[in-house]
This record gives C-alpha cells, sequence and structure tokens, in this order.
C-alpha cells in the first residue's frame, strides 16, 4: 500500500461544492507540463492512473483521488562555482579586471541557463485525496512548503475551493503524555514501540526510544520532568500502523496484513482501484477515531498560539497552512 505514507488532513469549508466534471475542467487548466530546456522547473496536475490524456480526477467510491505532479532540474554547485570561476579568471585574464559582485552574480544566471538544458530531472508525485461527503482534504506529504503549493494550486484551479487544517480541542502533545503517563490509549489504539520527548526549556533536550517498550517509569520520568511528546507510534484496531506527532501530522502509515483481504488481483488498473479503496476507507475510519480521541474538533481560536493551524485564504491570498512539524521531505508516492 503505497497511496498514502504521511498525510496532512485539512477541513474543506462546507460552501465549496462541484461536480466531477467542473473539477476536472478546473484542474485542466494547471495541467502539468515538462520543464523546457531552459526551466527550472515546472508543476502542474497529472494523471492519477499515469494514463497520459487521461481523467485529471479518479472517482472511486465516491472518493476523488487527484495527483500534483512537480518536475525540477538540479545542478550541482560545485559545478556551477568551477565555470563562474573559470569565467571570471578568462575575463581576468583577457581585461586585467575582476568581475565584481554584480556581474559575478549575472554571469553566474548565465551558467546555470546554459547548464540547465543537461541537468538531470527530478521527478515528484503528491497523492491528493477530496473527501467531498466529510468534507476532508488529505494531501500525502510531510514537508511544509510542498503542501502549501498543493493547497495554493487548488484554490486557484477549483472555484470557491478554500480549507484550514484541522485542530483539535486536546493538544496532540498533551493527548500522547496523557497516554504514556497512564498507559491508558484511547479505545482502539495502541501504543507501540517508538516516540521521542523533547524538553520545552532552553535545552531543548531530546530523548528517542526506537524499537522499545514505552511502558516503563523512565518514560513517565521524562514527561514528570517536564519533557512533551512530539511522535508517537501507534496502531489503529491492527489495521493501522502510524506515528502520531505534535503538530497533527500523521506519519510512517502502514497497513497492516489482512487490511487489503479481497483486494484486486494482478491487473495494473484492478491494482490502482483496489488500493485507493482500502487507502481511503481505512483512513476514512481511523481519522475520526483519532480526532476523537484528542477530544474532536475545535474552532481554529481556541488553538495555542504556538501550534495553531492557520486557515487558507481565499485564492488571491493563499497562506501558510501546514504544521509546524510537517517539514520533513516525504517519499513519492505514486498511486
Amino acid at each position: 500500500m503505497s497511496v498514502f505514507k504521511n498525510v496532512i488532513v485539512y477541513r474543506i469549508e462546507p460552501a465549496w461544492s462541484q461536480t466531477l466534471t467542473e473539477a476536472e475542467e478546473g484542474l485542466g487548466k494547471q495541467r502539468f507540463e515538462p520543464c523546457t530546456p531552459s526551466q527550472e522547473k515546472s508543476a502542474g496536475w497529472s494523471e492519477p492512473r499515469g494514463e497520459a490524456n487521461g481523467p485529471l480526477v479518479e472517482s472511486i467510491d465516491g472518493q476523488w483521488l487527484v495527483e500534483y505532479m512537480i518536475e525540477s532540474k538540479t545542478l550541482p554547485g560545485s559545478v556551477v562555482r568551477r565555470k563562474l570561476d573559470e569565467r571570471c579568471a578568462q575575463i581576468e585574464a583577457t581585461t586585467g579586471r575582476k568581475p565584481g559582485k554584480k556581474e559575478k552574480k549575472e554571469l553566474k544566471e548565465d551558467i546555470t541557463l546554459e547548464l540547465l538544458p543537461m541537468a538531470f530531472t527530478r521527478n515528484a508525485r503528491v497523492a491528493v485525496w477530496i473527501d467531498q461527503a466529510e468534507r476532508r482534504l488529505v494531501i500525502n506529504s510531510a514537508n511544509a512548503a510542498r503542501a502549501d503549493e498543493v493547497v495554493t494550486s487548488l484554490v486557484k484551479s477549483l472555484d470557491g475551493f478554500a480549507v484550514s487544517l484541522i485542530n483539535t480541542q486536546i493538544e496532540p502533545a498533551a493527548a500522547m503524555a496523557e497516554w504514556l503517563l497512564t498507559q491508558e490509549p484511547p479505545a482502539g489504539f495502541t501504543i507501540d514501540r517508538e516516540c521521542e520527548l523533547k524538553a520545552s526549556d532552553e535545552s531543548k533536550a531530546v530523548v528517542r526510544y526506537a524499537k522499545h517498550p514505552l511502558d516503563i517509569e523512565e518514560v513517565k520520568q521524562h514527561i514528570t520532568d517536564g519533557k512533551r511528546p512530539t511522535r508517537l507510534a501507534m496502531t489503529w484496531d491492527d489495521r493501522v500502523s502510524f506515528e502520531l506527532t505534535q503538530g497533527m501530522l500523521i506519519r510512517k502509515i502502514v497497513f497492516l496484513e489482512g487490511t487489503g483481504d479481497g483486494a484486486a488481483g494482478g491487473k495494473k488498473e484492478d491494482n490502482f482501484d483496489a488500493d485507493v479503496a482500502i487507502a481511503t476507507g481505512e483512513l476514512g475510519q481511523m481519522v475520526p477515531a483519532l480526532l476523537d480521541a484528542l477530544g474532536g474538533e475545535a474552532a481554529f481560536s481556541a488553538a495555542l498560539p504556538d501550534e495553531a493551524p492557520k486557515p487558507v485564504a481565499a485564492a488571491a491570498k493563499p497562506t501558510t497552512t501546514t504544521p509546524t512539524d510537517a517539514v520533513e521531505a516525504e517519499e513519492d508516492a505514486p498511486f
């Protein structure tokens, strides 16, 4: 199961509503096009099934799946610097003067444009799930800037589309601390064998446990001494294992053995439908259960200042929307 690995969950504003055809037309205005020879980056919406000129929105069991494609070219900094040094040395040898700061900047830009056609390209695909019935948007990313880019593109592509990060009545760090202290996880969940605790004082001391029992006095003592859980590995209903973070990022999602029983067989298109149906079906149950374990959803005004998620503004003024701890580069997860 590779549809979703690290997800950020948003609440879709109630006023938004579009048909599948309208969404297809909207995303089509920003369809992905590969980089031109002199272009450093290109991004847009691509076919979730990977079939050229196929639909940009796939509806499976009523769940919409779309895919955001990013193609970028990277030039090794050492290569650009070497070329720049050579160009500067050549100018000094022929004119007797050293290029100034402004001229070096222009030379560097020229060199970059010259080398871009030979640069290696990297493609990243971001799976996006729109659950209209539950008013939920799920982005498969643990990278703050990338998730913001995807949300901004959705706001521009879909008329009236707006989302806000889900905020809970109980701060995740406080809930995780209580679960570790009492060793009483919420109903339907179990505590696994990984967590990270971080001091809130100036020391910023960090303690990490990996493949280690967490029902020990040492863990409780760390929490009593003021360390806050920033990550905790858990399992829901013996079906999905994951790691919850203090910023409400759900990481390292694994659909456990037996979850896909009855899934489709060998055909690629059948596997696509089955994978999407299983992932959205399982997460569609797990996410609400997790929100309930955190006291349910709260109004944004009730969020703590240092953890407060911000709603996405109108299309003209998109804002940062991702959790503070969503900074790790996600693994590309094609459908």
